[in-house]
């Protein structure tokens, strides 16, 4: 009896082992996603924009004047959405009013989401909220479970202060946490707060937000259940992130501070380009060996080591063609200037841009929820075949790059997205028209960012 022991032991390790693997090894689904679509009456255009910054009667003229100039071609359209607050005569910017942004947009967007897959909230195993800018006690996630009453055990987080790109990095911890627990629900849950973050004052590096912020969000239900394959939309291949925070430059170029009056906003300084571009360039860097096919990078490796080795500085970069390991681009509807120059870098095409440009056209910059607006787009005006490969990219304070790589299980043509019904009635056209005007310019492979072109240009 006591020889069959080892033998014993021996198998059950190696049981061990292997159920450690499978667990280490569990895929990752995205049930489905909802875009918070604001009420009519939360609308504006520039003139209501320009009127509410007026009624503040917290700027110069000289301030108000450049709000009207970086409005003028940020790429915003006339129906973006402010929080109530901020339609206000004049704006009320208080913890309530930010409190009360943050409810619309956090159970709009969890309900839809909810709606759209039949789960209910006692379902929910993992919740993951982002949001950078606006974070009260009791934080965002408690605010969730508390209003759908989820269950006791629900493992939530709150994400903080982690910039635009935050909506990858919640995706990724609930990957994280997917990928050894077996059988469970995911609700990812990315926003950004306008009420509280108005920045009331006339430094011209923190005025360029207000031009481009707009109220948003998104909701996402990831699981590992394979019996929920069948109807899952996507399975999440890669994530991919690049913090460059270790460098003073870096971590500095997007900061939140006081101005010399003592008004609180986000500044964004010039290092924001040469910074954004070289994150851009490591993110790329760490994702074509995984994404790319092999002859593009034989020649991005040649082209390093003629550089690189052989002293040869002259040869410009070269930039893989991503659009052989890519179907579909969502990429950060940061501004215009943002999406030209990543679409210019990328070598995109108009339709490879336009569920960008729309979401900045019709939504504004709504921070870490601009990545599932395009892709809302994507599957309500282009559709998503079975196999395709959509990629996310993002920038965020820190300084951080992340992009998220999402394959397809099913052919996707959904038009049940709240946030582009409107495209029924005779937008898309409107839309085409202005996305038309707005392709990538070709920018140099450095410039992937605008806020301080924009402020050149001003």
């Amino acid at each position: 009896m006591c020889a069959q022991v080892p033998a014993v032991a021996a198998v059950l390790a190696v049981v061990y082992g292997i159920w450690n693997f499978l667990r280490s090894r569990q895929r990752v689904f995205l049930l489905d996603f909802a875009c918070y679509k604001p009420p009519e009456n939360l609308k504006v255009g520039l003139d209501g924009f320009m009127k509410g910054s007026k009624d503040s009667g917290a700027f110069t003229e000289e301030s108000l004047e450049f709000q009207r100039r970086i409005s003028q071609r940020n790429g915003l359209g006339e129906e973006t959405y402010l929080p109530p607050a901020l339609h206000m005569d004049p704006p009320v910017v208080n913890m309530e009013n930010a409190r009360e942004e943050a409810r619309m947009v956090l159970f709009g967007a969890v309900q839809e989401v909810f709606d759209r897959t039949g789960l209910t909230p006692r379902d929910i195993d993992i919740l993951v909220v982002n949001c950078s800018l606006f974070n009260p006690t009791p934080s965002l996630s408690a605010m969730v479970v508390n209003h759908f009453k989820m269950r006791g055990d629900v493992i939530s987080y709150n994400l903080a202060g982690m910039g635009c790109s935050a909506g990858v990095i919640a995706i990724g911890l609930a990957e994280r946490l997917l990928r050894t627990e077996p059988g469970k629900y995911a609700l990812v849950v990315s926003t950004e707060n306008i009420t509280q973050n108005w920045y009331l004052g006339d430094d011209r590096s923190m005025l360029i937000p207000n031009t481009l912020f707009r109220m948003g969000g998104a909701a996402m239900v990831l699981t590992n259940r394979l019996s929920e394959r069948w109807r899952a939309k996507y399975e999440l291949q890669h994530v991919v992130r690049v913090h460059l925070g270790a460098d003073d430059t870096a971590y500095e170029c997007v900061y939140q501070r006081e101005d010399e009056k003592g008004a609180v906003g986000v500044e964004l300084n010039r290092d924001l380009v040469k910074v954004a571009g070289k994150a851009l360039e490591k993110n790329m860097t760490r994702m074509g060996p995984l994404v790319l096919p092999v002859t593009e990078q034989l020649r991005f490796a040649a082209n390093f080591a003629a550089r690189k080795l052989l002293g040869r500085r002259h040869l410009k970069p070269y930039v893989p063609n991503f659009t052989k390991a890519f179907n579909h681009f969502c990429l950060h509807a940061g501004g215009r200037g943002v999406i030209e120059g990543l679409g210019g870098q990328l070598g995109l095409s108009r339709k490879q841009v336009e569920p960008s440009f729309n979401s900045l056209y019709w939504y504004g910059n709504t921070s870490s929820g601009s990545l599932w607006y395009a892709l809302s787009y994507i599957e309500a005006a282009q559709s998503v075949k079975k196999g395709e490969v959509v990629w996310q990219v993002g920038f965020g304070s820190g300084f951080k790059c992340n992009s998220a790589v999402w394959k397809a299980t099913r052919h996707i043509h959904d038009t049940r997205h709240a946030a582009w019904a409107h495209l029924k009635n005779g937008n898309l056209e409107k839309a085409w028209q202005y996305v038309q005007v707005s392709t990538p310019c070709n920018p140099p492979a450095c410039c992937p960012c605008f806020f301080p072109l924009l402020m050149r240009q001003a």
